[in-house]
């Protein structure tokens, strides 16, 4: 139970989940991850017979962070102190986790949410989005991403090794879950309106921003990849569509501006696409992602070696049009030129020159990132 001065319901948590272990004959212990409370909530966390684990490191994720690691069950069963979930219903929890799962969610929109527990705006926006898009980014099983109450296994709490501190900590436990591919089902739960009497800690769009935050950190393909992706192929269409000569639609000409436009789309295209590597490489060597198969194959087919061909071509190419910019000025013994014709030649030079430097030094800078480590 993680606890920031909940005085008022940590008592009635503390002995619904007694009588929940002991109606199903269950040896478990109540472990309280306390915040630095002032109200008295460890004192009387101790008095009912919990074991109270001061946490310095302000935040929820903190909390249950000291809780999980000084807890010395087999299977972890977590929820707040606020008496808005029931902590005498951790029997299907329970048989879950005995069933082999590692990780075990609530789901507050299957088990009902009373009258008052959740406002209309988490309810019908911010909760289905967020959870949505988990389940689109780490196809997460989970419906609820950030139901309070969930159970797992020490073991598979030690896997993920977690380390966000604040209210982001929900999400991260589902998303390495899902990434690692633990065994992760969802039971239903019935949201409760708290019964503290005072503003709860959440902070609806500053906590709703660092969960979203956290996936996206999380998900270097749809933070980077695709969009760079889509970025990059929609300027060489437009690019390709613009080379031969101006394009009139309806009353409106397209010329050598647009087509300086789109080289730039495929260049932050491809810096996107670049960031998206680096991240997973970064991520992945420091322990935050597990390691990727299918970047590992990739790896193996573009070296550093073919990374370095490829820049040195595009460098090449671009100093070849450079050239041949320069030497079609001559034609004209160095006076104006028309830039509508001049600009076709030049702009893909650039481009291309641009490309291939950055490709020269990404591939050093993909070669330091992947250096094994003891």
């Amino acid at each position: 139970m993680p606890c920031l001065n909940e005085a008022k319901t940590l008592g009635l948590c503390i002995r619904k989940a007694q009588e929940a272990l002991q109606r199903h004959g269950l040896s478990g212990e109540i472990v309280v991850g306390d915040n630095g409370s002032t109200d008295g909530s460890q004192e009387l966390a101790r008095q009912l017979g919990a074991r109270v684990v001061d946490v310095p490191v302000r935040g929820y994720g903190a909390a249950l962070l000291g809780a999980i690691a000084a807890a010395r069950g087999k299977y972890l069963i977590m929820a707040d102190s606020d008496d808005s979930y029931d902590w005498t219903a951790i029997w299907p929890f329970v048989e879950k986790l005995r069933e082999g799962y590692d990780l075990v969610m609530g789901n507050r929109f299957a088990g009902g949410i009373q009258p008052g527990a959740m406002p209309w705006l988490n309810r019908y926006l911010g909760n289905p989005v967020l959870s949505g898009l988990g389940r689109l980014f780490f196809q997460a099983p989970a419906r609820d991403f950030h139901c309070g109450m969930r159970g797992f296994s020490k073991a598979a709490v030690e896997r993920m090794a977690l380390r966000t501190t604040g209210m982001e900590f929900a999400s991260e436990m589902v998303v390495k879950a899902a990434l690692m591919g633990l065994k992760i089902t969802e039971v239903p739960v019935t949201l409760s309106p708290d019964g503290r009497g005072r503003p709860p800690h959440l902070r609806r769009w500053r906590d709703g921003w660092r969960h979203l935050r956290f996936m996206l950190l999380y998900s270097p393909r749809w933070l980077f990849l695709i969009p760079g992706v889509l970025l990059m192929l929609a300027g060489i269409i437009l690019m390709g569509w613009l080379l031969p000569g101006p394009r009139k639609v309806g009353e409106i000409t397209f010329d050598v501006h647009t087509l300086l436009y789109a080289s730039m789309m495929v260049l932050m295209g491809y810096q996107a696409v670049l960031f998206a590597v680096f991240t997973k490489v970064f991520a992945i060597s420091e322990g935050l992602l597990p390691p990727d198969p299918r970047l590992e194959r990739l790896f193996r087919i573009i070296t550093l070696e073919v990374g370095l061909t490829a820049g040195i071509v595009l460098t090449l190419l671009g100093l070849g049009g450079s050239v041949w910019a320069v030497w079609s000025w001559g034609q004209t013994h160095f006076g104006p030129l028309e830039p509508t014709e001049t600009l076709r030649t030049i702009i893909p030079a650039l481009l291309a020159l641009v490309l291939g430097i950055q490709t020269l030094f990404s591939s050093f800078f993909l070669s330091v990132l992947g250096l094994k480590r003891r």
